[in-house]
């Protein structure tokens, strides 16, 4: 079986799913990491939206839930993508980032024997330009391939 440490910022999408659950023959287990928005992350949020072209988005940031309140929409989150993840046919846990996500998934990495970690998330641009997004900074500290991947909009708004 075929191990994927799957981080997450949002619930995964039906494209998603196919694509995650298509990249190897295998019969695939995942470990599912979802990340509760945190207030450090607004401003770059709002740098990202701006250069993406969506104001209206940017100006809504600040209305976003954060921290204490991120955990419960991310709970759901998590558990909407298991059971995505399980009618697929695949095998799936997961937890919430709980501290630092990239010393979480070095732990998660190691206990699991996982054979590499996607990282499915939307467009970081400023964060990626000094690579210090989650998967360039996780490549150097994992041990393992990491492939990052474009999140797909939510089911109905694709």
């Amino acid at each position: 079986m075929f191990t994927s440490v799957l981080m997450i910022e949002q619930p995964l999408t039906t494209t998603d799913v196919d694509f995650v659950t298509s990249l190897h023959d295998d019969h695939m287990s995942f470990v599912v990491l979802m990340r509760p928005r945190g207030d450090e992350d607004r401003l770059l949020r709002a740098i990202d939206d701006v250069a993406l072209g969506e104001l209206e988005q940017a100006v809504h940031e600040s209305e976003e839930p954060e921290g204490e309140e991120a955990a419960r929409p991310a709970a759901q989150a998590l558990n909407y993508s298991l059971h995505m993840l399980r009618e697929s046919g695949s095998e799936a846990v997961g937890q919430i980032v709980d501290g630092h996500p990239l010393d979480m998934l070095r732990g998660v990495v190691d206990e699991t024997g996982a054979d590499e970690v996607i990282v499915l998330t939307a467009p970081h641009l400023v964060e990626e330009f000094f690579h210090r997004d989650w998967a360039s900074r996780a490549r150097h500290k994992v041990g393992v391939p990491v492939l990052k991947l474009y999140a797909h909009a939510a089911d109905g708004d694709e």
